[in-house]
């Protein structure tokens, strides 16, 4: 029993291995094909950030 068990988490780390390879490659590939004038974090704040909570 214990190794089925072992069995199906090593398949799903696999599993999930694959799925983030795959996000990582798509997201390469999308960088490239992206416009030069366009940046991903143009709203993003430089400076520090105060938040105010009342």
């Amino acid at each position: 029993m214990k190794t089925k068990l072992a069995a199906s988490v090593l398949s799903a780390l696999l599993y999930a291995q694959g799925l983030l390879g795959f996000a990582a490659l798509a997201t390469v590939l999308l960088k490239e094909r992206a416009p030069a004038g366009i940046t991903v974090s143009a709203n993003v704040p430089t400076g520090p950030s105060v938040v105010m909570v009342r």
